[in-house]
């Protein structure tokens, strides 16, 4: 028995990196171990003709989490990251025309939508609005920030109140059907289903308590300066500080136990690395299909869940003109329901692709760029990274119709030299194993499936879970949230078995 427990974290996303930074703050020995070179996990950058492009996450939601965290290791966000709030939260294109833009201030949106689509569309934007709100309160406390919940215990936690609030939308509803008793105009209707997508779903599939994340942006969208990377920097800077160590280019092979218990990890190279508790930050799919090693699959639940949305992107550093883009752009086709069809339908790419565009020099009071640009391109895709049906043929077809509805809207992108760096379901695939390149890990589709993500303990005594696949579900907030509860969650195994660990005062300085 070692004075001080070793814990080992798999992965450098942005839960593992929250786990690592908790338990290294309370006086653990951390090793984290990751096969990229970087920290960040789906956090990650491109250099393309030497311009960092962030071509994961994009958008910087939840401010709160980050600032509980920061509080809870002895710093500051502000003194760690400088964060540029968006007045603008996206702005949105029709091919068939008309552009509306939302905004933080939800009267200047509530005008907007007015100019838009009329007085009485504006008024049922608001009293969307009004239960969004209702459901992000009802919901946050509960489900987002606690363990993972179950069906009878959020009932008890949420009370008569809370599941008339659920009532309210409907029993059972989807997204999609919810939406259609808020709004008249389909324009409308499709800007809101696109929430679903945030979860890699479909707005056909996912419930309609996913209509929360209006509030989540209407409470702040941030730019970070250095990009959604400088985030992972950030976390992993800090760590180190609090003696944590970083193993990069170092894949895990195996997670191995002894009479049943955790016991270390081995390395690809052969290496073993010995440890009481190993936190598991990667998809959850790569435990169920063994790829740590036959003895940990029953970790997680045998029965795979259908896989969430993966998606082709675009890192491209060139000159445009033609629309005056701001931070965030989404281009709508007219018929949406395609899109999901033939997604999650027929497991093919889109005939008729929303295309998402984030511009990273513009936005917050930027000038517009003169010259090249920073842009990432997104499409969604179905996750079948591991198979052959996505060909290459396929994907350049899905290429020339997503730039084509951009030129339809009027956004020119001129060639670049070099040219624009393509991410695809394999790249994904092979850069996060069992996957098939989904990036939210399962589909939240059904009332259901918050349920059946797995939580932060296991049955394998000493193996816990983060990431984006386990409660409380994928994007950057909510991957730190579970990040924090696998720490809670070692610390607590820890005080059951009567082994203290030293503990780190607060008030720590910042390492910026």
């Amino acid at each position: 028995m070692t004075d001080t427990e070793r814990v080992v974290v798999v992965g450098a996303g942005i839960g593992g990196l929250v786990t690592a930074l908790r338990l290294a703050h309370a006086g653990l020995d951390v090793t984290v171990v990751e096969a990229a070179a970087t920290p960040g996990g789906k956090l990650r950058q491109i250099e393309v003709d030497g311009a960092p492009i962030d071509s994961g996450p994009t958008v910087f939601t939840l401010r709160g989490v980050f600032d509980s965290l920061f509080d809870t290791v002895g710093t500051r966000l502000e003194s760690e990251l400088r964060l540029n709030p968006l007045p603008v939260l996206a702005r949105h294109w029709w091919a068939e025309g008309g552009t509306l833009d939302l905004y933080a201030d939800a009267e200047r949106s509530a005008q907007a939508v007015a100019n838009f689509a009329g007085g009485d569309e504006a008024r049922r934007f608001e009293a969307f609005c009004r239960q969004a709100r209702e459901v992000y309160r009802t919901l946050q406390g509960p489900y987002m920030d606690g363990p993972r919940p179950t069906m009878a215990g959020l009932g008890l936690s949420l009370g008569w109140r809370g599941m008339g609030v659920l009532a309210g939308l409907g029993p059972m509803s989807s997204l999609w059907s919810s939406l259609g008793r808020h709004f008249r105009d389909p324009r409308l209707r499709q800007l809101f289903a696109r929430y679903a997508t945030y979860t890699g779903s479909s707005p056909w599939q996912a419930p309609a308590t996913l209509m929360l994340i209006a509030q989540v942006e209407l409470d702040g969208v941030w730019s970070v300066d250095g990009g959604m990377h400088a985030l992972a920097r950030a976390l992993e800077r800090l760590a180190r500080a609090r003696g944590a160590r970083f193993r990069y280019g170092q894949r895990c092979e195996r997670i191995e136990l002894t009479r049943g218990r955790v016991s270390g990890v081995l390395l690809a190279q052969g290496e073993r690395l010995p440890a009481e508790r190993v936190v598991f930050n990667g998809d959850a799919a790569a435990l169920r299909g063994g790829l740590l090693g036959q003895p940990v699959q029953h970790a997680v639940p045998s029965r795979a869940p259908p896989r969430s949305l993966s998606a082709v992107t675009w890192s491209v550093h060139a000159p445009t003109r033609g629309l005056p883009l701001d931070r965030h752009n989404v281009f709508f086709h007219s018929d949406y329901a395609t899109e999901f069809q033939d997604i999650f339908g027929h497991g093919r790419l889109p005939a008729r692709p929303t295309v998402y565009v984030c511009a990273q020099d513009r936005g917050a009071g930027l000038p517009t760029p003169e010259g090249a640009e920073r842009l990432l391109c997104l499409v969604n895709a179905p996750a079948v990274g591991d198979g052959p049906s996505l060909t290459p043929e396929a994907i350049d077809e899905c290429e020339t119709t997503s730039f084509q509805l951009l030129r339809r809207c009027g956004l020119k992108i001129r060639h670049a030299n070099p040219p624009a760096v393509r991410t695809t379901p394999a790249d994904f695939h092979r850069l996060f194993p069992a996957t098939g390149g989904a990036l939210y890990g399962q589909a939240t589709h059904g009332w259901m499936s918050p349920f059946q993500r797995p939580g932060a303990n296991t049955p394998v005594p000493g193996l816990f879970l983060a990431g984006g696949s386990v409660h409380p579900g994928p994007g950057v907030p909510m991957a730190a949230l579970s990040g924090q509860r696998a720490a809670e969650a070692v610390l607590a195994s820890l005080a059951s078995t009567s082994r203290s660990p030293r503990v780190a005062t607060s008030g720590g300085t910042s390492m910026r």
